[in-house]
C-alpha cells in the first residue's frame, strides 16, 4: 500500500475517533500556549497542567513574568523537569517578546528566536494559538509514524516532512493531535500488540511487528 493511501485511511479512522481534538494543554491566549509548551519539553502535558494554574495566577502576560526572578519562577515550576533552565528561558523570553512589542505574533523566525523555543514548539504555537497550518511532531508522533510506514523515522525533521507528504494541509492542525490521542489510548510505545492495534494491525509491515514482538 502506498504511503499516501495509507495516510488516507489512517485519517478516516483518526477523524472518527477524534473528530475535534482539543490542544492537551490549559491556556487562554497565545502567550500562554506558549509558555505551557516550553514548559512541556520532557514533561507530561499532566504535569504541566498541574504546574500552570499558580503560575499563571502571577504571571499570565510578558510583562508580568519579566517582574519575576528565574528563581521565584523556578520555585513554582520546581516539579517540572528542567526547571531551573525553563525558569530562565520564561524570563529571558518574556523580556524579548517585550521588546518586539508585547505580544506573541505568527510569525516563524520570531517564535524560533525566543528563549527555550526551537521548531516543535513554534509549530505548536502556530497551529494551536494561530490556526497556521503545522505539523508539530513530538517523540510519540515520531514514532507512531514509523510504525505505520509513514515515515523513514530516521529524525523528526524528516518525519514532519514526510507526514506534510501524506496528508492534506487542511488537516494537520487537528491531525497532529489526534495522533497524540491515539497513541495514548490506542497505542503506546511499551507492551503493545500490534497485531490488535486499529491502525497498527494493518498498517505495520510485518518485519515492524515481529521486531517489537521481540522487545
Amino acid at each position: 500500500m502506498r504511503r499516501i493511501d495509507k495516510a488516507d485511511r489512517i485519517g478516516v479512522i483518526l477523524d472518527d475517533l477524534y473528530p475535534d481534538p482539543p490542544v492537551p494543554l490549559h491556556h487562554h491566549d497565545p502567550y500562554t500556549l506558549l509558555v505551557a509548551v516550553a514548559l512541556s519539553a520532557q514533561t507530561t502535558d499532566k504535569k504541566v497542567n498541574e504546574v500552570t494554574p499558580a503560575l499563571f495566577a502571577v504571571a499570565d502576560t510578558p510583562e508580568k513574568m519579566a517582574t519575576l526572578e528565574p528563581d521565584e519562577i523556578r520555585s513554582i515550576i520546581a516539579e517540572i523537569g528542567l526547571a531551573p533552565t525553563k525558569a530562565r528561558n520564561l524570563r529571558t523570553m518574556a523580556e524579548q517578546i517585550i521588546d518586539a512589542g508585547g505580544e506573541v505574533i505568527a510569525d516563524w523566525e520570531f517564535l524560533e528566536s525566543l528563549a527555550g523555543v526551537g521548531h516543535k514548539t513554534a509549530s505548536v504555537v502556530m497551529a494551536g494559538a494561530f490556526g497556521v497550518p503545522a505539523f508539530p511532531v513530538d517523540t510519540h508522533i515520531h514514532r507512531l509514524a514509523a510504525r505505520w510506514g509513514l515515515s523513514s523515522g530516521r529524525s523528526v525533521e524528516q518525519t514532519e516532512r514526510d507526514l506534510k507528504a501524506v496528508f492534506a494541509p487542511e488537516t494537520w492542525n487537528r491531525r497532529h493531535l489526534q495522533i497524540i490521542f491515539f497513541g495514548r489510548e490506542y497505542c503506546p510505545a511499551r507492551h503493545h500488540d500490534l497485531t490488535g492495534c486499529p491502525i497498527c494491525s494493518w498498517a505495520a509491515t510485518k518485519k515492524r511487528i515481529r521486531a517489537e514482538q521481540r522487545r
